[in-house]
């Protein structure tokens, strides 16, 4: 390889902007005996990567063992987390089972009257109030009758202005 060719690959080299081709062609240059002796310096390092790549790690990983350990833990922690789940949720459902069964209990009298007098007034009393409610009601709706009746005499006249209906 010329000497321009391996300064400007090594330039390339050092910016990243080389191709696996250009890095083989180092590699090559570097390790034939015709290196330049002001690029001998980088010699080392090529050499040092051709070693490395026939390099391979054969020893097995521990890691991988630890982590079978630590998923064994986790399965382990879930299905307790899961009993304690349905240990919270089986009692909630029970305390509201409770709870509310017993105030049932306690107000067995829903309203009822043995005597048809008292029962007639109670029904009187219960609709009376009922009808104010719905009055109260009823006349809200008449503000919003007039509301629409003063819109619709609004928006006619300007309609009627712009050359409309």
């Amino acid at each position: 390889m010329e000497l321009y060719k391996a300064e400007t690959l090594l330039k390339k080299y050092f910016e990243g902007e080389t191709t696996i081709n250009d890095e083989q062609e180092l590699q090559d240059y570097f390790a034939s005996p015709e290196v330049a002796p002001h690029l001998q310096q980088y010699a080392s390092l090529f050499k040092h990567f051709a070693v490395a790549k026939g390099q391979q790690y054969k020893q097995e990983i521990p890691a991988f063992e630890i982590h079978k350990v630590e998923n064994k833990y986790k399965k382990r922690n879930l299905a307790w987390f899961s009993i304690a789940a349905s240990v919270v949720v089986l009692m909630g459902v029970g305390t509201y089972m409770f709870y509310d069964s017993e105030t049932v209990t306690k107000s067995k009298d829903l309203g009822t009257y043995d005597d048809p007098e008292l029962a007639f007034k109670a029904t009187q009393k219960a609709l009376y109030l009922l009808s104010n409610n719905v009055n109260v009601g009823i006349e809200s709706v008449k503000y919003i009758e007039e509301y629409q009746i003063a819109k619709n005499k609004v928006f006619r006249k300007q309609k009627n202005k712009s050359g409309g209906i």
